[in-house]
């Protein structure tokens, strides 16, 4: 009996020995893959985090919220995951629609054309300057291969022509929206980057030049080419990586242009920050306003699509799009979902929207597009 007692000690000793050793293996080749993938980007440091340090909406563990905000219960977030994996509904069963033009951009002063890729990434012509908006034109919203893919098109997004950019804004730094490999792409075409503070950091890092990168605070602004940029409250999070949660902001943005006021929502839940923004900046003519990937689990920054309409209508915008759906699926609900409540509840409140097919160029004014074309998908 002493022997086999013996036995069973030894292998229950080298068995914890071969475990811990594999954990410890693993936890070192994360720490390696995350300390030398440059799509994690650069959490601020030095100079550059003494000088956002110095916002009021910064405290010692980072960037915060205008009111009390939980992420995501943890708990009620892993009981989503069975939903998240299955099938069915929740994933176009065809390509999608795509109006993409391939033909040259001819950009006009006194008209405003605006351009939709899906989920929030935009391109605007606004007062004859080419704007890009949280430009993620890339396969996978993750670090890895692993993450979310995006949903089949019926055309590729023409990356081609994406020439002559004039600026990029962006609205924080999670992968569905600031992707390194589309940076990298298009970063030499681009004469300007405007980001909330913080996230410059992950530019230079990625070999942009600090000259070409301006960082706001809420309700900071700069102008550029006759055009008023406004850095506006948000409430939502930051981090790409272990370490750099909330390192940088969030934001949302307000375009102001002698033809058009327009406002980017970004990403984040419900606030009374809406009816503050329209107060102090509004009124909007056209409002990009975040609807999708949203569950009850962390509604506090994501909006449900009812809150939605109910941002649209704080902002007093003459005409809303939902938009952060039609690329990824990024939580349980079905892919359509966000569209079928959205405008149900628009229609109720009598909010004015538009429903673009991902890819066609229309004239912010004079057309008002509104074809269900996610039928096509379903």
């Amino acid at each position: 009996m002493q022997p086999v007692l013996k036995g069973l000690k030894q292998l229950l000793m080298w068995s914890t020995i071969t475990i811990l050793s594999l954990i410890v293996l693993l936890a070192l080749i994360i720490f390696v893959f995350i300390s030398t993938s440059p799509q994690f980007g650069q959490k601020p440091q030095g100079e550059d985090l003494i000088r956002i340090s110095q916002s009021p909406h910064y405290n010692e563990e980072g960037f915060v919220n205008l009111s009390e905000t939980t992420t995501a219960d943890i708990w009620e977030a892993l009981k989503k995951m069975p939903e998240m994996l299955s099938g069915g509904d929740k994933n176009p069963q065809k390509p999608l629609p795509a109006a993409f033009s391939h033909t040259g951009l001819q950009t006009a002063d006194s008209v405003t054309f605006i351009t939709w890729y899906g989920h929030s990434a935009f391109l605007l012509e606004l007062q004859g300057k080419r704007i890009l908006i949280d430009p993620m034109f890339g396969k996978v919203a993750s670090p890895t291969f692993l993450g979310s893919k995006r949903f089949a098109y019926q055309q590729p997004i023409p990356l081609e022509r994406l020439k002559n950019i004039d600026v990029v804004v962006i609205s924080h730094d999670h992968y569905d929206h600031l992707d390194y490999p589309t940076i990298q792409k298009i970063k030499n075409e681009v004469n300007h980057f405007i980001t909330p503070l913080g996230v410059g950091s992950h530019l230079k890092s990625w070999g942009v030049a600090t000259e070409k990168i301006t960082e706001l605070d809420w309700w900071q602004h700069t102008e550029r080419d006759g055009i008023l940029y406004t850095a506006c409250p948000s409430r939502h999070f930051s981090g790409r990586g272990i370490a750099d949660r909330d390192a940088t902001q969030w934001a949302s943005w307000v375009l102001r242009a002698d033809t058009h006021n327009i406002y980017f929502s970004g990403d984040g839940g419900y606030g009374n920050f809406f009816s503050e923004i329209s107060l102090n900046l509004g009124p909007f003519d056209f409002a990009m306003l975040e609807c999708g990937q949203y569950n009850q689990a962390w509604s506090n920054i994501h909006m449900m699509p009812e809150e939605t309409v109910q941002a649209g209508l704080d902002l007093n915008t003459k005409l809303a799009m939902p938009i952060h759906w039609g690329a990824f699926r990024l939580a349980p609900h079905s892919w359509t979902d966000p569209i079928i409540r959205f405008t149900k509840a628009a229609r109720e409140r009598n909010l004015p929207y538009i429903l673009p097919t991902i890819g066609q160029r229309f004239q912010l004014g004079k057309d008002y597009p509104k074809s269900e074309w996610w039928k096509e998908a379903m």
